[in-house]
């Protein structure tokens, strides 16, 4: 073993440790930038330009996650990453609000030291010559540097040019865990050259799911208490407040706990792992994002007719959270969660509803929420003769 392994038996249960709990306080600050910078270019390029940073800040994060799962975090070496890894993502959300302004450099910079730098750890580091481990580290290396270069020379170019290539950077590296990280003078590895432990990897992104739900308090709070109070804004706040509390029960009352357990009891955990973790849960959180953004503009403007960018911006965040459930379904289990889909069908008939009626923001808001408790109310009364099946 190399002496800065540290490695974990993934047989072993074992929970998150602290310094992972502090790692994660920079991605509360990250998704916060992110729900800011899209507010701040709500138009179809903004919306884009936010998935793109959106999913710097995932990937940034899921691949420290992976780390984690495997190497111990409270050993001085790993701790000494972790931190390292930190402010390497503290650079990257202070430059979110200008990734496409004047802080390209230093965004794409940052990103690219973290994934680089911590796969250059993992194989020269943590994994001795002609393992596994080393191999894997490899090859995801190979991929960081090549779509390093991409970054990087996205940053020098202005406007559509360093959207394009940003876009194809990004493509890249989502396909690498489908690809599993194929390069061509590597030996092929298989997805099973990597272990996980379920109980850790699934609080992880618990955790993460924590994170993005927090921020819409943060944001709620933060919103509210620099405005003028009427009844109307505290009727805006108090909606906001409970439409979180339905978006946290939508996962954690139930969805949580089944899809750790069908994890654990899959035939093959790295594949379910990659397509409900990985891949499953980007959608979810890009829910909650969008979810904050809507409130944050209900809020300011509670009485107002929403524009059509506003509007699809507050109608979007819980159609797509509920929607986000449907991979991971069909994943897990093989069938359709209905009542999620039929109650995203209701939030898209509330937007169209709004759009021709011009009703107030607050009305619309609080259609949304009804919709998503009666989404929760559906599937608490249908989940006794469906207990095998995940939410």
């Amino acid at each position: 073993m190399a002496p800065f392994a540290h490695r974990r038996d993934p047989a072993k249960p074992y929970r998150v440790g602290s310094a992972e709990l502090f790692y994660d306080l920079v991605f509360v600050f990250a998704i916060t930038q992110v729900t800011h910078f899209l507010l701040e270019h709500l138009t179809w390029m903004g919306a884009l330009q936010s998935l793109i940073i959106l999913l710097v800040v995932w990937w940034a994060w899921q691949y420290t996650t992976w780390v984690t799962n495997e190497l111990d975090p409270d050993a001085t070496p790993i701790r000494l990453v972790l931190i390292v890894l930190m402010m390497g993502s503290l650079l990257m959300a202070i430059a979110i609000p200008e990734a496409f302004g004047d802080k390209a450099m230093l965004f794409a910079a940052s990103y690219v030291f973290m994934q680089v730098g911590r796969n250059l750890f993992l194989t020269f580091i943590a994994a001795e010559r002609g393992t596994v481990e080393r191999s894997r580290a490899a090859h995801v290396l190979n991929w960081f540097s090549l779509t390093g270069i991409l970054w990087i020379y996205g940053a020098t170019l202005e406007g559509d040019a360093r959207v394009i290539v940003w876009l194809i950077a990004a493509f890249i590296e989502s396909s690498g865990p489908l690809a599993t990280y194929y390069v061509p003078w590597l030996k092929r590895l298989s997805h099973e050259a990597w272990e996980i432990s379920t109980s850790h990897f699934t609080e992880r992104f618990q955790l993460f799911t924590i994170i993005a739900l927090g921020e819409s308090i943060v944001l709620t709070g933060a919103t509210t208490s620099g405005l003028e109070l009427d009844a109307a804004r505290i009727l805006a706040f108090s909606t906001a407040f409970f439409g979180t509390v339905a978006l946290w029960w939508l996962y954690f009352n139930y969805v949580a706990t089944t899809i750790e357990l069908r994890l654990s009891q899959a035939e093959d955990t790295i594949l379910t792992a990659r397509d409900a973790f990985v891949y499953g849960h980007f959608p979810v959180i890009a829910g909650i994002v969008l979810s904050a953004v809507g409130d944050e503009i209900v809020i300011a403007h509670p009485t107002h007719h929403l524009e059509t960018a506003a509007l699809i911006a507050v109608v979007a965040g819980p159609a797509l959270y509920l929607l986000s459930f449907i991979p991971m379904r069909l994943r897990m289990a093989g069938s359709l969660p209905m009542p999620r889909v039929i109650g995203a069908g209701v939030c898209v008939l509330i937007g169209v509803f709004a759009e021709i009626t011009h009703v107030d923001a607050l009305v619309v808001a609080i259609l949304l929420v009804l919709t998503l408790v009666g989404v929760i109310l559906l599937e608490a009364r249908n989940r006794p003769r469906h207990r095998a099946e995940t939410a």
